[in-house]
């Protein structure tokens, strides 16, 4: 995908943010945005939102949130507040739209998050219920599980000692600012108690909740949370299918994708 930049204020703090355009050029069509996992990226996604979007017969907004990609790194000794979530949910995301001139109350997107970026779909269309046309989330996050802590924790070992850091670099421009902002934050001793459940029961959007039974970063309870705190859900559990089920089982996402969104 070919990407720009768009300059936004982040808070006081000005920034790049890259942004790609993705499916067809119909200006009538849906917009689908996505929303990166927490290591990920524009390019980190690779053809994927090219072949939902064509398939789906949709627009595709794809970007890299501050500290990911090519957008603005975050400064070495920034660390992020236990609502970074909340943050680009309430604050990056709709700053971005205003800036793309998408006008959400006219015409509400649809969101397609992956894990840190399901998350961030998910309080964005309870902060902003009449904006939100619906929402895809993948292997979301809705609490705080020890069960996907001891991945996080391996994954900073694998980051020290392997040869992980080499590839994840080719994703991004400062590798270090999107591993240790995302990987510092989740193994805050504070951020245990993170949890958006109380912000579910606000969503009025129709939601399809996506968890591959193989995913070493959370459970069954986090797609099942929602479907009890938000009745207009969807879940789809997939098997031999680990934390990234675009990746794993992309067939199946597209499929239940496009249905979801027509």
């Amino acid at each position: 995908m070919s990407s720009t930049l768009v300059p936004l204020t982040v808070g006081e703090r000005p920034c790049g943010i890259e942004v790609a355009w993705v499916g067809t050029e119909d200006a009538r069509a849906p917009l689908l945005v996505f929303l990166h996992e927490g290591l990920g990226s524009l390019s980190m996604w690779k053809d994927f939102p090219h072949r939902l979007c064509r398939a789906a017969g949709v627009r595709g907004l794809v970007y890299s949130r501050p500290g990911y990609g090519r957008s603005t790194p975050r400064p070495h000794d920034e660390r992020w507040g236990l609502d970074f979530m909340h943050v680009q949910a309430r604050e990056v995301l709709p700053a971005l739209l205003q800036a793309l001139a998408v006008d959400t109350l006219a015409e509400p997107p649809w969101l397609f998050g992956h894990s840190d970026g399901g998350s961030i779909a998910l309080i964005h269309a309870a902060s902003f219920p009449e904006r939100v046309a619906g929402a895809i989330v993948l292997a979301p996050h809705i609490l705080v599980e020890e069960f996907g802590l001891v991945s996080i924790r391996e994954a900073r070992e694998a980051y020290r000692t392997t040869d992980f850091r080499a590839r994840l670099a080719r994703y991004h421009e400062d590798v270090d600012s999107a591993f240790w902002g995302w990987n510092d934050i989740w193994l805050d001793p504070r951020f245990a108690a993170w949890t958006i459940e109380s912000l579910l029961p606000a969503i009025r959007c129709p939601l399809l909740a996506i968890q591959g039974e193989d995913d070493r970063y959370g459970t069954m309870e986090q797609i099942e949370g929602i479907a009890r705190r938000a009745p207009r859900t969807e879940l789809l559990r997939l098997a031999r299918c680990g934390h990234s089920p675009q990746q794993d089982q992309p067939a199946a996402v597209i499929a239940a994708a496009r249905r979801f969104l027509s």
